[in-house]
Parts: structure tokens; C-alpha cells; sequence
């Protein structure tokens, strides 16, 4: 790698997740690859997101093979971003749902969504980048 790229180590790649709460869900849908924004938290080596019935949902179900994205562009330094974090997403349900209720999310917009899934990451990158401007 070059000077102007730093790996980010697994500690790092979880604290930036941690602190953010926007990011990119990537799933199999049938033979298509979908990529939707969610907002979402960090549950014990977990990615948490609330959905309302529909494609997303019915992706995860049906093939629990996902990615998760989340980037960031800093100007003031010129530096910018990104985590990376694969792993096996799950329909929360009944005491394990209700688990993690306090934590939120909560929707960003007025559609209720009352399922709530869990990815268990087993696998997070993460690098940064000095960015070059002319």
C-alpha cells in the first residue's frame, strides 16, 4: 500500500461502526446483487437494522450471505474512509428480538418497521486514504 493508504485494524474498523449509523446493506436477491442504505447499530460484534416487509427482508431470509459498507469523507483533512464488514444475517424473533429493542434503530422515516435483523459479522476490513487533490 501506498503512503497514502493506511489499513485500518479490526479495533479501528469496529469503532468507526460504532460510531456511525448510516451504511449500505448488500444482499442476494435471486441472481441479482441489491445494495440498500440502513440505518443501524452495533450489538455485540453485530450489525443491527430494523426493516418493514419487502425485498430487503425477503433477501436476507432467503440467502443470509450479506456485506455491509459504511464510508466517510473528511475535507477539512483530506482524508477519507471506508469499513467493510461481511458476514450472516438473522430475522431477529421473540426473546432475541426484544433483546435489543432498547437499542434501537429507530426509522428514519414515518414507515413502521417491525422486523429487526442482526448480522453476525465474521469478517471486517477497513482502510483510509490521504486523499490527493490538485
Amino acid at each position: 500500500m501506498s503512503d497514502a493508504t493506511l489499513t485500518l485494524s479490526e479495533q479501528e474498523c469496529w469503532t468507526r461502526l460504532a460510531e456511525e449509523e448510516l451504511g449500505r446493506l448488500a444482499y442476494h436477491l435471486t441472481d441479482e446483487v441489491h445494495i440498500v442504505p440502513v440505518n443501524y447499530v452495533v450489538d455485540r460484534g453485530r450489525i443491527v437494522f430494523r426493516t418493514a416487509e419487502g425485498s430487503k427482508l425477503l433477501g436476507v431470509v432467503m440467502d443470509s450471505d450479506v456485506a455491509f459498507e459504511i464510508d466517510h469523507v473528511d475535507r477539512g483533512s483530506d482524508t477519507a474512509w471506508g469499513v467493510v464488514a461481511r458476514g450472516t444475517a438473522e430475522l431477529l424473533e421473540g426473546t432475541d428480538a426484544r433483546q435489543v429493542e432498547g437499542l434501537g434503530p429507530r426509522p428514519w422515516v414515518g414507515e413502521e418497521k417491525f422486523s429487526t435483523v442482526a448480522v453476525a459479522v465474521t469478517e471486517v476490513s477497513g482502510r483510509q486514504f490521504q486523499l490527493l487533490r490538485p
